[in-house]
Order: structure tokens, then C-alpha cells, then sequence
């Protein structure tokens, strides 16, 4: 029983440790490695990874310490989220002569407020931690295995705390590496070194860890089959995983290749590079679940040490055969967790009028990751709204921390009572954002009487007046013709899509006679306005006085008399 029992733990541990991938939502594995971080290859990247069916692929970008401009990588960043494409960030600090200059434990704090401070595409923030440090010429010129376990352990720490978010990796390192110190270590012996080591705080620097990145490069020579198993192969990353569980790392880590790839010789054409990623894929990657991404090195590197690994042709906007052979490949749609909040802002009245339509501006702050978008499945809803019909204008583009107007019209029934209602943003059947409440009470319709006068008649009267009624925005809310007028009054009665207590501009209109216009705060009930007597000289009906009135008036001379009697 207890061994039954103890099995059934192990069970629920492989499954609990898997899920901090998430490896339930849909992913897709392909992606490439860049030298720098260049704009123009980013579309390029997009062609290649998410081609075929594909979406949300991977991408891995070297940061150096002396490129760390705010806006340069958040441009790249939210570059990124337009294209679907997952960061993968490589630590890297700067070259010293022939060495890259070693990071100290110090650095951590500067670092993890730059990275902290960019909106990331993707929930998880991939970190791999320097490059290669097993070579001394990638750690100050020596290599120095425990050193590399401290600066690693205040870096994970240091992340962590800032943002549980960050996925942190140790750096990927070189598996056909002798030991021939201090140049070069053996990956067996550097490792032993790493597990061996205890951070100040306890325990081991692998439970800081989220991921394992591999250099599973096809050695000898970056040309061996891929076929071929073992360490020194496309399949060095299983070698790895076996070796950190001999030295008694229990913590499964999914794993992220972030280098490999064949260097083109002359018994190595791109035709046959291309022909061995694809069988790569197929049969090694693709299938293997431990596997997370895979991104080649290298899309564009335009001379020595590496042009030979460059999949982007010497001095030409053409690939290589690889490019388009692993564009071809079947892929799916990635549909990484990306972090969604949003705040909603809108000043709204407390009073609305029943039967009526009205146009509010709401302005909306996508404060996440995603690009809020109808196409993806983003609406703007009201919640608990019972009197009336309402809809919105359609969310388009909505990219994060820039405010976005949108319109809402809503249109009351007849129905009179008090309302609690919010506005939400909805990704699916999924509430990303909300507003506060909009407490408000749906009113009786007011009326309005009014006054006026037509000069040089005694008592205004007709049935031919007309009432117009515009907001504070001039849109016009209420168009009413046909109004009676007698012994100089006239009333208005259910005056619809007007705001008790704002302010309206209400206009009267009778032909041949100047407009005349007041302001009226509308209350509810019945409202009074009076307007400065109407002038007879709009002879031409055009609503102002100008030279046509006069030709008017002299192509119809009895208009004096019908206008002064």
C-alpha cells in the first residue's frame, strides 16, 4: 500500500511540475535564433516561424548590458506582439579584448529592473543567463564553474523576486567542450560543480530554475546526422536531462534548444541543411514533449565566425534552402497565457430619460500584454442592463498602455426605475476589465414650453414651427416639425435623449424668419424657454441673411406683404 501510495505522489509531481509550462495550451515549437536584434529581420522571422498554419513562434535575442534602452526594447517588444513572436532573452554583458567581460553578483539588481520594467509579450518572461560559461572566453577568460553558480543564484533571485513571472534558464552550454583549463571544461564536470553548489540562501540553485536551454548542436564538425543520438548531437538536450538526474536533480525542466544547426560545407549543401532540419523536426523534436522551442542559429550573420550558420544569404535579401524548407513544414497555432488587464474610464450621468438614444465616449487603457482586438474575440459589454438596448464600437488594435476613445450607444425603453450596471471587457466569454458602477435612474420624459414672437405681428401662431435641440458635443438630440404655436406659446411634449441637468441648445425655426436659438439646463418636468423675437428676412430660406434674400425677395415681391401685414 505504501509503495502504491508513494507512486501515486510521484505521479501527481511529474504532472504538477509539467503544468509550470502550462503544456495544455497549444504550442509551437518553431523558432530562430538572432545575432542582433534588428527590426527588419523581424517580419522575416514571423514568415519562417509562423508559416504553414503556424502562429506564436519563438525567437531568441541576445540583450547586452550596454544596449539596455528602454524604448528601443520595448519597440521591439510590442514589435513582437504584433507578430506573434516569443521572446527568449539571453543575458549577455559586453567584450573585453578577446573575453566577454564576467557578470558579477552585483549586476542582478540592475538587471532585474530593466527587464522588470518592459511590458513583456508573453506571460512568461524567458531568461537564459549568459552564454556558454564553461568556455573561459565567455567568463572573463577563465572558466570558474562555482563563480558562475553565484552570479546565476543572485540573478534567479533577484527575478523572481521582482516578477514570479520570469522563467529562468542557466545558460546553455558547450557539450563537446574538453577540460583544458582554465579555457574549457567538460559539461560533466561543470555541472557537478553547479549541483554542488548552495546558494546563501539553502537548497539548490535548481529550484530557481523553469526551463533547461540547450546548445544541441550535431557535432563533430556541426555536421553529423541527424540520426545520430547522444551527447554531441540534435539530441544533446536528452544526454543533459539523463546527466542532471544522475547528479540528482529531481525538477523536470522543459527544454528550450536555443542553438543548433549544420554549418554549410561543400559535402553540406543548404539543400541537404534544409533536408536535415526537417528530419529533425519531424522525428526528434516535434514529437518529443519535453521540448518547448527550438531556435536555430542563426537567421543573419553577414560574415565570419558564423556566415556559414546563416540561413539569410551573404549580401542578399534570399535565404538559403533551410529558410524554405522549414517555412514548409505543417505547424500549428501557439496560444501562449498572456496577461490581460485593462482599466475603463467614463463619466456618465445619473439621470437618463426613458425612450431615448444616447452616445457616450467611454475611454478604455489596455494595461496587458495582448492587442485587444475583435478578430481575437474582444467585445466591450454592459453588465446587468434590463432597460433598453445598447451596443459598441468595435475593439481595433487596442495595443497596450495607450488610451483608446471608444463609442457607446444606448438606447432606453419605456420602462421608469433605478439601474446598476458596468462596463466590462470581454475576451470571450472571459472578463479581462471593469469599470465602476454606473448607478443611474430612468426618468419620465420632460416637456418644454416656449415663447416667441414674430416681428411686426401682434401674436405669433402657425403650425409650421419646428424645434431643435443640440448637445453640448452640437449633436443634434431632438428634431420636432409641425409645432403649433398660439397667442405667442408653444409646448413640446416627451422630449426624448436629453440628460437632466446638462445644458442644451434649443433653436426655432419658421420659414422666412431668422432662427432664433437659447440655452435650457433640462430638468425633469416641465421646462420653460423664451426666445427674442423672430425677424422676417430669410427671404430665400436658407437659414441666414445674405444676398439671396434680396434676389429672393425680388423674384416673389408678395412676401412683404405676407410678412408685413
Amino acid at each position: 500500500m505504501l509503495k502504491k501510495i508513494a507512486l501515486l505522489l510521484l505521479i501527481v509531481l511529474l504532472l504538477t511540475v509539467r503544468s509550470v509550462y502550462a503544456s495544455d495550451r497549444p504550442n509551437n515549437k518553431f523558432g530562430i535564433h538572432l545575432a542582433q536584434p534588428h527590426l527588419s529581420d523581424l517580419q522575416k522571422t514571423a514568415d519562417l516561424v509562423n508559416s504553414n498554419g503556424g502562429d506564436w513562434g519563438y525567437i531568441t535575442l541576445v540583450m547586452q548590458e550596454n544596449d539596455r534602452d528602454r524604448g528601443k526594447w520595448q519597440d521591439i517588444f510590442d514589435r513582437l506582439r504584433e507578430l506573434h513572436l516569443i521572446p527568449i532573452i539571453r543575458l549577455a554583458t559586453q567584450p573585453q579584448g578577446e573575453n566577454w567581460r564576467r557578470p558579477d553578483v552585483n549586476d542582478a539588481d540592475s538587471w532585474a529592473n530593466f527587464l522588470n520594467s518592459l511590458n513583456w509579450v508573453v506571460k512568461n518572461r524567458y531568461i537564459i543567463l549568459f552564454n556558454e560559461p564553461n568556455h573561459g572566453s565567455e567568463w572573463g577568460g577563465e572558466v570558474d564553474a562555482k563563480n558562475y553558480a553565484e552570479v546565476a543564484a543572485a540573478f534567479a533571485n533577484k527575478l523572481k523576486a521582482k516578477n514570479p513571472d520570469f522563467f529562468v534558464m542557466l545558460a546553455g552550454l558547450d557539450a563537446s567542450a574538453p577540460t583544458f583549463m582554465p579555457g574549457m571544461e567538460d559539461e560533466v564536470e561543470f555541472l557537478s560543480q553547479i549541483f554542488n553548489f548552495h546558494p546563501p540562501a539553502g537548497g539548490s540553485i535548481f529550484n530557481s530554475l523553469d526551463g533547461w536551454a540547450s546548445h544541441s548542436y550535431p557535432n563533430p564538425g556541426f555536421a553529423g546526422s541527424p540520426d545520430d543520438t547522444g551527447r554531441g548531437t540534435i539530441r544533446t538536450y536528452q544526454w543533459e536531462l539523463e546527466l542532471l538526474k544522475e547528479l540528482g536533480v529531481k525538477k523536470q525542466l522543459p527544454v528550450f534548444i536555443t542553438e543548433t544547426g549544420w554549418m554549410r560545407t561543400e559535402n553540406h549543401s543548404d539543400k541537404l541543411v534544409g533536408d536535415y532540419f526537417q528530419a529533425a523536426y519531424k522525428n526528434v523534436w516535434l514529437p518529443d514533449d519535453n521540448v518547448v522551442a527550438v531556435t536555430p542559429f542563426v537567421l543573419d550573420y553577414q560574415g565570419p565566425p558564423f556566415l556559414d550558420f546563416s540561413w539569410k544569404k551573404y549580401n542578399s535579401d534570399e535565404f538559403f534552402a533551410q529558410y524554405y524548407a522549414v517555412q514548409a513544414m505543417p505547424k500549428i497555432k501557439g496560444v501562449p497565457e498572456q496577461v490581460d488587464t485593462g482599466q475603463i474610464q467614463a463619466e456618465f450621468p445619473r439621470e437618463l430619460v426613458s425612450s431615448s438614444s444616447y452616445h457616450f465616449h467611454v475611454t478604455i487603457r489596455n494595461t496587458g500584454q495582448a492587442i485587444w482586438d475583435k478578430d481575437n474575440g474582444y467585445s466591450l459589454q454592459l453588465e446587468n442592463f434590463n432597460h433598453g438596448s445598447y451596443f459598441f464600437s468595435d475593439l481595433k488594435k487596442v495595443v497596450p498602455m495607450e488610451d483608446t476613445d471608444v463609442d457607446l450607444y444606448l438606447k432606453t425603453n419605456s420602462q421608469m426605475g433605478k439601474n446598476k450596471i458596468r462596463i466590462v471587457v470581454m475576451k470571450g466569454n472571459t472578463k479581462i476589465a471593469e469599470s465602476g458602477d454606473w448607478l443611474f435612474d430612468i426618468v419620465p420624459l420632460p416637456s418644454l414650453q416656449f415663447d416667441v414672437h414674430l416681428y411686426p405681428k401682434l401674436a405669433a401662431k402657425g403650425s409650421d414651427f419646428e424645434i431643435q435641440i443640440f448637445d453640448a458635443n452640437e449633436e443634434l438630440v431632438l428634431k420636432r416639425g409641425g409645432v403649433k404655436v398660439a397667442g405667442d406659446n408653444g409646448t413640446v411634449d416627451e422630449i426624448q435623449n436629453i440628460v437632466p441637468g446638462k445644458k442644451y441648445r434649443v433653436v426655432v425655426l419658421k420659414p422666412y424668419y431668422l432662427p432664433r436659438q437659447e440655452y435650457v439646463v433640462f430638468q425633469k418636468g416641465a421646462n420653460k424657454i423664451r426666445f427674442k423675437p423672430m425677424l422676417p428676412l430669410d427671404f430665400d430660406r436658407n437659414g441666414r441673411l445674405d444676398s439671396g434674400d434680396l434676389d429672393a425677395l425680388i423674384k416673389n415681391p408678395g412676401l412683404i406683404r405676407l410678412l408685413f401685414p
